[in-house]
């Protein structure tokens, strides 16, 4: 018979070294995708995250803390997730293909100097991939955050990549990834915030 609350304990102990060992293998491309995203919101352009299921999840969370707060009063940072409108959504998966959902909106939304983030657990998901060529080709900074790798780290300019076959390991990291992103963006802006 399984043993759930040493189950529990197993699980956990997965998460943290996958997350430590995701975080200290990128460390410097999370401090590089935090400059590229502080440059552009200081240029006044914008930041788009974008991504299927638990990863459009994370879209969703990672533009609210840009656009409300993270950890300090601070003015609001434009930050987009093209996973929200469900008009938009369903109209392109219609009329077009599901492939189309994010590059769409980057061509419509999208400018040079933006910072488009492209979240996918495989590096797999065609429209995740489509939408980060359309970003490339239309100028703007392309971040990817994957598992092992996929077609995502071959296309994106910066990518953080998570060492885990497991999709709620990766998810978990990429999350903490974005916890970071958030706070090292905020220190960057507003440093006098941040007594030491």
């Amino acid at each position: 018979m399984t043993d759930h609350r040493k189950l529990v304990t197993e699980i956990l102990e997965e998460s943290l070294r996958v997350k430590r060992a995701s975080v200290e293998a990128n460390a410097e491309s999370i401090l590089a995708a935090a400059r590229t995203a502080a440059a552009a919101l200081t240029a006044g352009r914008k930041v788009l995250f974008f991504g299927n299921g638990g990863s459009a999840a994370d879209a969703q969370h990672l533009a609210a803390e840009f656009v409300n707060r993270f950890r300090i009063e601070r003015p609001p940072l434009a930050a987009i997730a093209l996973t929200t409108d469900s008009s938009i959504l369903t109209s392109i998966g219609n009329d077009y293909h599901f492939g189309e959902v994010f590059a769409k909106q980057i061509l419509a939304l999208g400018a040079a100097g933006d910072v488009a983030v492209g979240i996918s657990t495989s590096g797999n998901s065609p429209n995740v991939v489509k939408a980060v060529e359309a970003a490339r080709a239309k100028g703007l900074h392309t971040i990817g955050w994957t598992g092992r790798g996929g077609r995502l780290a071959e296309c994106a300019e910066l990518v953080l990549r998570v060492d885990s076959a497991v999709t709620a390991r990766i998810q978990e990291a990429h999350i903490t990834f974005g916890h970071i992103l958030c706070e090292l963006v905020d220190r960057i802006l507003y440093p006098e915030r941040f007594p030491e």
